[in-house]
């Protein structure tokens, strides 16, 4: 595999920084006291989901299009997507006058699809997963000769995603565990770029869903490896593969990653709500599910959760509550 590993670093970080904020600014860094006691820690939530279009993604899709060159621009930009990553992409083309056209799986979060449709952007629907609808992008770049905007392999992206980071630290320097989302990996190897500058002592826990776990399967393998179906509630999670930028990043500097099943998912979202009034979509819920799991080894430790967004379909957030009711 080639080495990607340097296509990501502090620096770009550090240069992202007044292009993201040009346009927002910085996320809060909480503590929720009926979360910790929950946890039996110390426990801190950065709060993505405070951001315009109500995730983290904003953040590259900022940094990304603030540095298109004037033909690009012209060209306009195409990209594949579950919600969060269009978005991003929809909104920051908006900003800076791009045209974008966003593909989506059929059945797709009709909330995110609206939002997307609200920012400007072109959709399209097609394939059973984000993977198919990623395939006709890469088909359709070539043909309307616009620029693919991927939603891991970009640095620009992940540059931008990364001053979250750079915010946590400046707030707790030193904590001991950060756990965050994986599916793509944009978000994780953001985190891995700037801990490991900064802070390398500090542990990054990668969460993924016990039904998509291509990056888990490949990290233990020590190879990228791709499965059949991401059939699970969190869009964020639900890639079936690995993206080589991220992966390697993830492969050397990953702490641990821990997957979680479906009904730790809706449980997180559940407590999401109870300990912080906050809602979580399924892929923002995975950290505190994951540190549930692992909470007699976080005792007395400081433990920072990635709130990655809070994009959640209403009907699927009805069937989560009921049931616990």
């Amino acid at each position: 595999m080639e080495d990607h590993v340097s296509y990501f670093n502090i620096q770009g970080v550090f240069e992202a920084r007044p292009l993201v904020y040009r346009h927002l600014k910085p996320t809060p860094l909480l503590s929720h006291p009926l979360l910790d006691a929950y946890l039996g820690t110390c426990t801190l939530v950065k709060h993505e989901n405070h951001n315009p279009t109500g995730s983290f993604k904003i953040r590259g899709g900022l940094n990304y299009m603030a540095r298109l060159s004037p033909e690009q621009r012209q060209a306009g930009v195409v990209t594949a997507t579950r919600g969060n990553h269009g978005q991003s992409v929809a909104l920051a083309a908006r900003i800076n006058g791009v045209k974008a056209v966003i593909v989506v799986p059929h059945g797709n979060n009709p909330e995110k699809n609206a939002a997307m449709k609200a920012y400007g952007a072109e959709l399209i629907e097609h394939g059973r997963d984000y993977d198919e609808a990623r395939e006709l992008v890469e088909e359709m770049q070539d043909e309307r000769g616009m620029l693919y905007v991927h939603s891991a392999n970009a640095p620009h992206l992940v540059h931008g995603v990364g001053t979250y980071t750079l915010e946590i630290l400046q707030d707790l320097p030193k904590p001991d565990y950060i756990f965050v989302p994986l599916g793509g990996g944009s978000g994780t190897a953001s985190v891995l770029t700037v801990v490991r500058a900064i802070a390398p002592k500090t542990k990054v826990v990668g969460v993924q869903a016990e039904q998509a776990p291509a990056i888990y399967q490949s990290w233990k393998k020590g190879e990228m490896v791709t499965t059949d179906s991401a059939d699970t509630i969190a869009d964020g999670l639900a890639t079936r593969v690995p993206f080589e930028m991220t992966f390697e990043v993830i492969r050397r500097h990953v702490d641990d990653i821990v997957t979680i099943s479906e009904e730790e998912i809706k449980e997180a979202i559940r407590q999401y709500l109870r300990t912080t009034h906050n809602l979580a979509e399924g892929a923002a819920a995975a950290p505190l599910a994951a540190a549930y799991k692992l909470r007699s080894k976080l005792r007395h430790k400081s433990v920072v959760l990635i709130h990655s967004g809070a994009n959640i379909d209403s009907a699927l957030l009805r069937e989560i509550l009921a049931e616990a009711a």
